[in-house]
Formats: structure tokens, sequence, C-alpha cells
């Protein structure tokens, strides 16, 4: 699937329907360039998912793991500053890809190889100062209810 926005208003809509469609368990792959978007569709994701409004949401770069209570719990890694897999090993990833949560990867591509299969995989492109193209991939139910809840709700303002 494809999409682009044109907005940082869209980006925030895509990852609030996106965090609609995921459920306990589910595993979200951002890869993208510094400056995609990856952090802006993590808080629509977050809104989605229920994390409360006035709980602010933001790149754990520095910390590696945020964690955020909602309808779904959130954990939101950010893996930039790991050497590769081996580092999210010696943090004890499998208590965070196999809990009742939803995990959010930033910089994904650092540690593709133990990503399970059933991860959904968002690449981010920075087209222009507003605009962003998100190419999604991943289980054939999770694009289905993803597919159904970005269509919902009228017409869409992205493309």
């Amino acid at each position: 699937m494809k999409l682009i926005s044109d907005s940082r208003e869209q980006t925030l809509e895509i990852g609030r329907r996106i965090g609609n469609a995921l459920a306990p368990g589910d595993i979200v792959a951002l890869i993208g360039e510094l400056g995609s978007g990856k952090t802006c569709l993590t808080q629509g994701m977050a809104k989605g998912l229920g994390v409360a409004e006035n709980v602010p949401v933001v790149s754990p770069t520095f910390t590696l793991v945020n964690e955020y209570p909602g309808r779904v719990p959130l954990v939101h890694l950010d893996v930039y500053r790991l050497s590769g897999p081996r580092d999210l090993e010696d943090m004890g990833y499998e208590e965070y890809f196999y809990g009742g949560g939803v995990v959010v990867i930033e910089w994904a591509e650092k540690i593709r190889r133990i990503l399970p299969e059933r991860t959904l995989v968002i690449r981010m492109a920075y087209l222009d100062e507003n605009t962003r193209e998100l190419i999604i991939e991943g289980p054939p139910g999770t694009m289905a209810e993803l597919e159904k809840r970005l269509e919902s709700g009228g017409s869409n303002s992205w493309r």
C-alpha cells in the first residue's frame, strides 16, 4: 500500500487510523531517513491506541524506550543509537515484542533480521517540506484491517 501525506496533520491522521487497526502483540517497524515523519506517525498511532491527548509522545532517542498506557499499551522504541540487533538483545527486547502492547520501532532497519514475520513495515520518505511517502507492507490480515480503517470516515485527503 502506498500513501502520500501532504501535511503533518495528514500524517497524524494516517497514524491515528493505523493505531485504530492495531491489536495487542502487533509490531510496527518504521524505516526512513531523518525528518521523514516517523515520530509524527507514531504520535498519530498513539491517538489511535487511546493514549491520552495530554501525554506527550516523543522519540526515545536517548532513553531507547518510552511506554504509554492506552486502550492498548504503546511501547515506542528508537534504535538509532544502537549498533545492531545485539544491543537490543542485551536490553531484553523479547519482553516488549511478546508483551501485551503494540510496539513501534523507529530506525527499524538496524534490527531488521530479528523482527518477527508478523511485523507491519512502514517505509517513509521525505519528498519535500510538507510531503511524505509511506509504503506499508505486512501480514494479509493486518493489511486488510488497515485498508478498511484508512478508507473509513469518508473521502481521504491524502493520495
